[in-house]
């Protein structure tokens, strides 16, 4: 991990897993590697357990992944904004030509231990928790509630609840770190012109450096 690549702080790590949409789950078994892709709720530490927090989530009973002992550690990759960066973006390139395409992008490697919960009252807990989070920012959100009980309770038996009990993380935020403040600037700029992918990132590089 190059240094300036580095995630800036705890506190931006933990804002990554609270907001994040959704996210690998990697495991290794005696099969091979399986992979998911899940939203997950993060749990801070608290006072009932210690380390760097859990992720919580859910797949379907009929995805056997659950099924399959996990061999280590599991993997999580919980991606943030992420772009392609053009050379020509960068006033550099008319100086002297010595640039290249990249890719600019926030991830965290999140590292555990998996335990499966198949049990349909942790499982209805985490879905409300997953709703909630989702849901919030809309002018009429929905709820569990608006279903009818019996089709949630056999909704509910149709999953099974996973949680990875984190025990590091692996965190790198490429934001153009290494580039002149100018070079900075330009690839800002450029961004902001591709309003269908470029804004988040163009967002997330003006928190981390100034062009």
């Amino acid at each position: 991990m190059p240094a300036h690549f580095a995630a800036p702080d705890e506190a931006a790590i933990r804002d990554l897993l609270r907001h994040h949409g959704a996210a690998d789950l990697v495991t290794s078994t005696d099969d091979g590697l399986a992979a998911t892709l899940l939203p997950f709720v993060y749990e801070e530490p608290g006072p009932d357990h210690s380390g760097p927090g859990r992720l919580l989530g859910h797949l379907a009973r009929t995805n056997d992944q659950w099924r399959r002992p996990a061999r280590g550690e599991v993997l999580v990759i919980v991606r943030g904004p992420d772009a392609y960066v053009s050379p020509s973006w960068y006033p550099s390139k008319v100086e002297h030509g010595r640039v290249v395409p990249t890719w600019n992008y926030v991830v965290a490697h999140v590292y555990g231990r998996l335990v499966v919960h198949d049990d349909v009252d942790w499982v209805e807990t985490l879905v409300r928790r997953l709703t909630a989070k989702h849901e919030a920012h809309r002018a009429q959100p929905w709820s569990v509630d608006d279903a009818p009980p019996a089709f949630v309770a056999g909704q509910l038996r149709a999953i099974v609840g996973v949680e990875v009990e984190i025990t590091r993380i692996e965190a790198k935020w490429k934001l153009s770190q290494n580039r002149p403040a100018a070079d900075v600037a330009g690839v800002v700029a450029g961004l902001e012109a591709q309003p269908e992918a470029g804004h988040p990132v163009a967002d997330a590089m003006r928190g981390l450096v100034e062009p």
